[in-house]
């Protein structure tokens, strides 16, 4: 089963409990479904402007698998605008890396913080910008809509919709840190969403919010 929890910076992986990896993304090899044709490779993205997760999800007919996930990092106390460049970079990285054919980011919810609320909106701004340029297309999902896809119950919990990620893809353990299992989460729910569209329609999915 997948191991699943890196830290991704710069074309670095770094592996949660103290070890390093630098992997070269370009050399992985294209993954099926055990001779299944794959309908789709989704990049799910949790936006952020310290902590970014990502997740990379293959979505067959009647399987989800999870081929990679992390998060991308910026080092606090540099200028905004070096941490929106790093962010943008790393993000055309991961686009280039892994091929997806969408991105799910989801669509942020303001709380008190509206100062913090802000940079994380610039940052989704040039996470956005990044699958455009790219030709990715882009799909945006609420909170409550990714607990729905997910759980069930727009209301959940993280730790319920964290242990359901689990669940679905039959995983050994959770994707850490969370803001990667965030990540798989929406991707998990445009698949999801993405499948029921090509049920009722019998073709491709249609629909974007960009």
């Amino acid at each position: 089963m997948p191991e699943a929890g890196a830290v991704y910076n710069g074309g670095r992986i770094f592996l949660p409990r103290g070890g390093c990896a630098c992997l070269d993304f370009a050399s992985m090899i294209e993954y099926h479904f055990k001779g299944e044709r794959v309908i789709m490779r989704i990049l799910g993205i949790d936006p952020g402007i310290a902590t970014i997760g990502f997740g990379v999800v293959d979505s067959g007919k009647n399987s989800l698998s999870l081929i990679n996930c992390g998060v991308i990092t910026t080092p606090a106390g540099t200028p905004l605008s070096s941490r929106l460049d790093l962010i943008y970079r790393d993000t055309n990285e991961l686009i280039k890396s892994f091929s997806p054919d969408a991105m799910a980011v989801e669509e942020l919810f303001f709380n008190t913080n509206i100062t913090t609320g802000i940079s994380v909106a610039q940052g989704r701004g040039v996470i956005l910008l990044a699958g455009y340029r790219a030709g990715v297309r882009i799909f945006e999902y609420t909170p409550l809509q990714v607990k729905q896809a997910v759980v069930g119950y727009g209301r959940a919990e993280k730790r319920q919709v964290i242990d359901m990620v689990r669940r679905i893809l039959n995983l050994n353990a959770p994707p850490k840190p969370d803001d990667a299992a965030d990540a798989v989460a929406i991707a998990i729910c445009h698949a999801r969403s993405a499948t029921s569209l090509l049920n009722r329609q019998g073709g491709s999915p249609t629909c974007s919010t960009i």
